[in-house]
């Protein structure tokens, strides 16, 4: 079996959303089949000063915690690649098929994922689209972020079903994750 990642963002030694990270690991776990219970809040032990990433690898067994200095990545465009190919419901450490698409990216920073037709997320976060009024998330990612989730509970975004032909029609578009945070992108989906 692959390890199942979590990657919490920890601030002068207090981790961040614990609740949620914890929710999607019990979640994976259970999905899985597996009979393992990890407390995350009682586990992390990020360092006391200064901004970093909290790396959770993990299965039924075991459980392995790093903590690596955060340097935020600068992400303005994203190129859009179509694939049916790609499954990631849950948050694995392998990476490989996210890292063949994040490669088409060309002179953009990511990629924007078009899957059945239809927005999925980025290689890197989950992806929102504003209409003018509302930002709106696709309803069918790849993956069920926890930034997602929380923003979600918020009330910040909405769930909306965004096919390819009408993302031209949106004014703004948003990624996030748990490291990001909410970041508005200067340039876009580079159709």
């Amino acid at each position: 079996m692959s390890l199942l990642l979590e990657t919490l963002k920890a601030v002068d030694g207090t981790v961040l959303h614990v609740n949620y990270h914890q929710a999607r690991l019990e979640y994976a776990l259970s999905y899985l089949g597996l009979p393992a219970h990890y407390d995350l809040s009682a586990l992390l032990k990020p360092p006391s000063w200064g901004i970093y990433r909290c790396r959770v690898l993990y299965d039924a067994k075991n459980i392995d915690i790093t903590y690596l200095p955060y340097h935020k990545q600068h992400v303005s465009s994203l190129q859009l690649i179509e694939t049916d190919t790609i499954n990631y419901n849950l948050k694995y450490a392998d990476r490989s098929a996210l890292d063949a698409l994040f490669q088409q990216r060309g002179r953009c920073d990511d990629v924007a994922i078009i899957t059945n037709g239809n927005l999925t997320d980025t290689t890197r976060a989950n992806i929102a689209l504003f209409d003018g009024m509302r930002w709106c998330t696709p309803k069918e990612p790849l993956l069920l972020g926890t930034t997602r989730q929380r923003l979600l509970d918020l009330g910040t975004i909405i769930e909306k079903t965004i096919p390819l032909h009408t993302i031209k029609n949106y004014k703004k578009t948003a990624i996030f994750n748990a490291m990001l945070g909410f970041v508005e992108l200067e340039d876009g989906i580079i159709f």
